[in-house]
C-alpha cells in the first residue's frame, strides 16, 4: 500500500511539475506578413527552433503570408528551398503536427481573399482580434515579425 501511495504521489508531483513548466514556458507569437518565400521559411525555422527550446508558440499569418494557410497554396508556399528541401507551408504543417502551436490567419484575410474557412488547411482558423491582441501585449510574450 505504501509503495502504491508513493508511486501515485510521485506521478501526481511529476504531472504538476510538468504543468507548472508549461505555464512558465516562454510565449512566442510569430507574425508573418511577407510574400517572400525565403523569409516565410525562416520565420517557420525560428518558430520551430523556439518551440524545440521550450517556447509555446502561436503563428499569425496576414496579407500575402496568409496564403501559406491555403489548401490550394501558391507554388511559392509549397516549393522546396535549400538547404533542406523544405517549403514554408511544409514546415508550418510540421510545426502544427508535432507541437501544440496554433496557426491563424488575420481576421480580415478570408473576406478580403474572397474565400471562407473551408479554403484553409485543417487546423488553421481565423484569429479573434481581442485574443490575439492580448497575446501580443502580454508581458511574457516575445513577438517575431516577418
Amino acid at each position: 500500500m505504501k509503495k502504491t501511495l508513493t508511486a501515485v504521489t510521485l506521478a501526481a508531483a511529476t504531472a504538476f511539475a510538468g504543468a507548472a513548466q508549461a505555464d512558465d514556458a516562454k510565449k512566442l507569437v510569430t507574425v508573418v506578413t511577407t510574400a517572400d518565400a525565403q523569409t516565410q521559411l525562416m520565420s517557420m525555422v525560428l518558430t520551430m527552433q523556439s518551440v524545440q527550446q521550450g517556447a509555446r508558440a502561436q503563428i499569425l499569418l496576414c496579407g500575402p503570408a496568409g496564403d501559406l494557410a491555403l489548401k490550394d497554396a501558391p507554388a511559392s508556399a509549397t516549393a522546396p528551398q535549400k538547404p533542406n528541401d523544405m517549403s514554408p507551408q511544409g514546415l508550418m504543417k510540421m510545426i502544427m503536427e508535432k507541437t501544440d502551436t496554433t496557426v491563424e490567419v488575420c481576421a480580415i484575410y478570408l473576406p478580403n481573399k474572397g474565400v471562407d474557412a473551408s479554403a484553409l488547411l485543417d487546423g488553421v482558423t481565423a484569429a479573434k482580434p481581442p485574443a490575439m491582441a492580448a497575446a501580443l501585449i502580454a508581458d511574457d510574450t516575445t513577438v517575431l515579425s516577418f
